[in-house]
C-alpha cells in the first residue's frame, strides 16, 4: 500500500492535503515504488496502476500540469490536463490541484476560512522566478489570512549550487545570502525551504510549517533526481472538500 504524509499544519476543516512517497506501487526499478510521473520512462502501465491508486484518496483525477520549472499558476477548475504551468489553485470544492517533484519543494497553501487552497513546484528556478508570489497573487487574499506547508525535498545539505544562483537571489532580496553556505570550490550549499519561507514572509504569510524531509537522503522513502538521475515522482496534492 502506498505511504501518505499528511501535512501537520493548522488547516480548518474542509481542506485536504497529502503528499506521496515511492512506498508502495508496482513500478520496476529504477522507477521503483509508487511513481506516479508519466513522463520519466516508466512503463505507463505501471503508472496508471498507481495513479489508479492514489486517486481512491482522492474526490476527482488531479489536475495534473506539465511543469516547465516557471511561475506560472492556473486555475485547476479551469485548466485541461497537461497545462503548462508550475502551481494552481482553486475555490471549487473537490478540484484536487497537484504538483509533482523529486527534489523541488512542493508549496501548498490555504486560507483560514477553507475557500482557497493551491500548489506551487518550487524549485530554484521557480522560487527565483516568482512561483510563490504568483500562486499567492491568485488566491487573491492578504498573507495574513494564509498558511503554508512545505513539504518533502532537497536538504541544505544536499543542494549543491553555483554562484549564479545564489546571485540570482540576492539580486532580489540580500537577505537570501542566509541560505547559502559556501562549499568547496566556489559552489554553495543552498536551503531551497529557507528560501520559500523568506518568500512566504514577505508576502505577509507567517504561519509555515515543513515537512523537514531531505529527499535525496532518504532513498528508501523519496525519489530524487539529484541523487539518482532516471527516477520516479512523487505527488502533492491539495483540495477542498
Amino acid at each position: 500500500m502506498p505511504d501518505f504524509i499528511f501535512p501537520d499544519w493548522p488547516a480548518p476543516r474542509g481542506v485536504r492535503a497529502l503528499s506521496t512517497t515511492r512506498a508502495g506501487g508496482v513500478s520496476a526499478a529504477p522507477w521503483q515504488g509508487f511513481n506516479l510521473g508519466d513522463h520519466v520512462g516508466d512503463d505507463p502501465q505501471a503508472v496508471a496502476r498507481n495513479r489508479a491508486l492514489l486517486r481512491r484518496e482522492l474526490p476527482s483525477d488531479p489536475v495534473w500540469l506539465k511543469q516547465v520549472h516557471g511561475a506560472r499558476c492556473v486555475d485547476a477548475a479551469l485548466a485541461a490536463p497537461g497545462t503548462e504551468a508550475d502551481a494552481s489553485f482553486t475555490r471549487e470544492r473537490g478540484v484536487v490541484c497537484a504538483v509533482l517533484v523529486a527534489d523541488c519543494l512542493p508549496v501548498l497553501l490555504c486560507d483560514d476560512a477553507a475557500t482557497v487552497v493551491g500548489v506551487a513546484h518550487a524549485g530554484w528556478r521557480g522560487l527565483a522566478a516568482g512561483v510563490v508570489e504568483a500562486t499567492v497573487g491568485a488566491m487573491a487574499l492578504p498573507g495574513e489570512r494564509l498558511m503554508a506547508w512545505l513539504g518533502p525535498a532537497i536538504g541544505p545539505q544536499a543542494f549543491e549550487v553555483g554562484n549564479e544562483v545564489r546571485e540570482c537571489f540576492l539580486a532580489v532580496d540580500t537577505a537570501a545570502a542566509e541560505a547559502f553556505v559556501a562549499a568547496p570550490g566556489g559552489k554553495w550549499l543552498c536551503d531551497i525551504a529557507l528560501l520559500a519561507r523568506q518568500r512566504l514572509s514577505a508576502l505577509g504569510i507567517r504561519r509555515i510549517t515543513s515537512a523537514d524531509s531531505c529527499s535525496v537522503a532518504d532513498a528508501t522513502r523519496y525519489f530524487s533526481y539529484r541523487r539518482d538521475g532516471v527516477t520516479g515522482r512523487m505527488a502533492s496534492l491539495v483540495w477542498l472538500e
